[in-house]
């Protein structure tokens, strides 16, 4: 099914913030599935490897599922979300909040480091976010992340692959391409979610010669990217 209303697209984006804040309480039940587990654990031990030492900015930090292992051997972690809702379950986690902080922000929107001014970090990381930015918007959100981060730094992507017969299915796609998802809380509220599944193609395009060491991963049910900056 296809539906090319650019007035749909926007209403499902801005309606998103308020879904996962309705859903920050329940969000972490879908990483209990137990075919799921060897892959959460592998990436529980990949994340802490790679920000080992790093200054990071994290966007759409969401529940906080991933910090207690990705920012075990950091220097320092800033949060970012929308949410207070989301954030407020993010920390309540076992973290070391010296290294670790919170901040609400857009993060189609990011402003902790100035133009032109030195950015502390120089790693950047978004978990299971880009699955929700529209095509037409995707290469501007890599832009305008990087531009937060130091040249060279390390950056990590990392998202859910589509698996048919466990994903929920996509019920519509528009002219644009994005995905949607029907999808139902505990309250029994439908909500329609953009999500796309994008591939190692699509992502070398997007990035193109900004970036080297561009290293592409798919396990059972989630692909990881990482890269440094030119």
């Amino acid at each position: 099914m296809s539906n090319s209303d650019p007035i749909a697209q926007a209403s499902t984006e801005q309606h998103m913030p308020r879904y996962y804040a309705q859903r920050a309480s329940e969000y972490e039940r879908v990483f209990d599935r137990p075919h799921r587990q060897a892959n959460i654990a592998t990436l529980q031990a990949w994340l802490r490897a790679q920000f080992s030492g790093r200054r990071v900015l994290e966007v759409a930090t969401g529940t906080g599922f991933w910090l207690p292992a990705a920012t075990a051997e950091a220097q320092s972690w800033q949060c970012t979300d929308i949410n207070p809702e989301v954030l407020a379950e993010a920390k309540a986690k076992p973290l070391d909040f010296e290294r670790v902080k919170f901040q609400l922000a857009d993060a189609y929107a990011l402003d902790l480091v100035a133009p032109k001014a030195p950015s502390p970090f120089d790693a950047g990381f978004a978990g299971l976010w880009f699955s929700h930015v529209p095509v037409s918007r995707q290469a501007a959100w890599l832009q305008q992340f990087h531009q937060q981060l130091q040249a060279g730094a390390r950056v990590v992507l990392m998202d859910n692959r589509y698996v048919e017969g466990d994903s929920s299915p996509i019920f519509r796609i528009d002219s644009e391409g994005n995905g949607y998802q029907m999808r139902e809380l505990s309250n029994g509220s439908q909500h329609e979610v953009l999500k796309n599944f994008p591939s190692e193609a699509r992502m070398r395009d997007l990035l193109g010669a900004q970036v080297s060491e561009f290293e592409w991963t798919e396990l059972d049910y989630f692909w990881t990217l990482s890269y440094r900056l030119r």
